[in-house]
């Protein structure tokens, strides 16, 4: 089986409208992914059975969800694979329980999270590109090229 390189799980089916922008980047660095409900509530042994085979496909996993948000960290707790936080807006507090929950990880389980939303989620896949990019430099290259692309769309001066 060809190593797939990006895992974007999310807790809800619901996630997906803001989940799908983690795929932004990694579609163009064609960048092989999956993507899977997994909650951490309502599916544990799914979410278990995941992380216990994911070093065998992954090398980065994405993680988005909101409320009580617990998917990133239960899944950092289960793998030593880099995951990749999204908080994904909640209906109760506009997501600021989500970040929160996220960004509370106990000392020894860690998880890089990004911003609230559609940003984070896009943050998500950027951040996925540069972490396969340490090892890989055509990737590295390619990753370089866009970055000064970025910077070449910002005027030096106001019109």
């Amino acid at each position: 089986m060809k190593q797939k390189k990006v895992a974007i799980i999310m807790g809800s089916q619901s996630d997906w409208p803001v989940m799908q922008h983690a795929t932004t980047l990694l579609n163009a660095f064609d960048i092989n992914y999956d993507t899977a409900v997994v909650s951490a509530h309502r599916t544990p042994s799914r979410l278990y059975a995941f992380a216990s085979q994911a070093t065998e496909h992954y090398s980065v996993i994405i993680a988005g969800a909101g409320g009580a948000a617990h998917l990133p960290g239960m899944t950092a707790a289960l793998t030593c694979l880099p995951v990749i936080a999204v908080p994904v807006t909640s209906k109760a507090l506009n997501g600021i329980d989500s970040l929160l929950s996220i960004v509370q990880m106990p000392k020894g389980v860690a998880v890089s999270t990004q911003a609230i939303g559609e940003p984070g989620a896009y943050n998500a896949g950027l951040m996925a590109v540069q972490i396969l990019a340490t090892s890989d430099a055509e990737l590295q290259s390619r990753l370089e090229a866009w970055r000064q692309q970025q910077t070449d769309t910002v005027p030096n001066e106001v019109e």
